[in-house]
């Protein structure tokens, strides 16, 4: 009880310090640009246009809505990574044998991998309503709605309007998403431990590998997944951000993946920073866009 009160006080630490970056990426991921490229350097000191980083993004923000303006959403994610962190660590101790067996098998691993993936899944299912919730409050700053002002009234508002299945937007390629890298990075530890290393490692140190590569590849190769899924759950639910001239209406997350592919807007947000500007496309200033 403990461990998982400390896990919950952690978790919620991090949630409030990273949420202004978590608001500003939304908003670029759906392609609000409010602030037009100037000129600057790249990392190899050449001019070139560029939009506005992190810094400045939030700035505009802060501008507009002031400083509490970038923690709009922070209620309903921080119910979500609480809930989360808790099923998460309850469906593991549920899963896990009370007597741990050795951990240098492929075997071993694709059991702890297994168990994690299921412990993940429920969590991530358990807690999206709050996560849909907290990207609506977040999208809400183009339009300057107030639709989904507080979390009990979101959840009323989203029955009402959606139905249950409002709750789930997006749900299918963020599991994906969430799945496809946690077995890409531990099967990637296993095989470093196991070939290219010269003495076997325990669990404890094939995770924290696992979590180095995480870092690194799963913004890479799942990214697009995480960007889909937001779209998704944003996408004609009435606000500014999820219609017109920003996004069609998608008639699934296969179609939302097809059109971004199309558009080569599928790495959109994931840098925020010396963004580009996109190539072949110009800033339009009354959508506050690119297009």
């Amino acid at each position: 009880m403990a461990d998982a009160a400390s896990q919950v006080l952690l978790g919620s630490g991090l949630t409030v310090l990273s949420q202004p970056l978590m608001y500003v990426k939304v908003l670029v991921q759906v392609g609000y640009e409010p602030l037009p490229p100037t000129l600057g350097r790249n990392i190899f000191g050449r001019q070139v246009y560029q939009l506005p980083g992190l810094f400045a993004y939030a700035k505009h923000i802060v501008k507009v809505d002031g400083r509490a303006g970038l923690f709009k959403g922070l209620t309903p994610r921080l119910c979500s990574s609480a809930i989360g962190t808790v099923v998460h660590s309850k469906v593991l101790q549920v899963l896990c044998p009370v007597k741990q067996e050795p951990v240098s098998s492929l075997e071993q691993v694709l059991k702890e991998t297994s168990r994690e993936m299921v412990a993940r899944s429920a969590a991530t299912l358990i807690t999206h309503p709050f996560h849909v919730i907290t990207l609506r409050c977040m999208v809400q700053f183009i339009g300057r709605e107030t639709k989904y002002s507080g979390t009990l009234s979101a959840f009323t508002t989203i029955y009402r309007e959606e139905g249950i299945l409002g709750f789930f937007a997006g749900l299918i390629p963020r599991l994906l998403g969430d799945i496809l890298s946690l077995w890409l990075c531990n099967m990637l530890a296993y095989l470093i431990n196991t070939y290219a290393l010269e003495n076997g490692v325990s669990m404890a140190e094939m995770k924290s590998y696992s979590q180095a590569v995480t870092g690194f590849f799963a913004s890479m190769l799942t990214y697009p997944f995480v960007l889909v899924s937001n779209l998704m759950a944003v996408n004609n639910c009435g606000l500014a951000g999820g219609l017109l001239p920003y996004a069609p209406t998608y008639s699934s997350w296969l179609d939302c993946w097809s059109q971004l592919h199309k558009e080569g807007n599928m790495s959109r947000g994931n840098s925020l920073f010396f963004r580009k500007v996109p190539a072949g496309k110009r800033y339009v200033w009354d959508e506050r866009r690119f297009r």
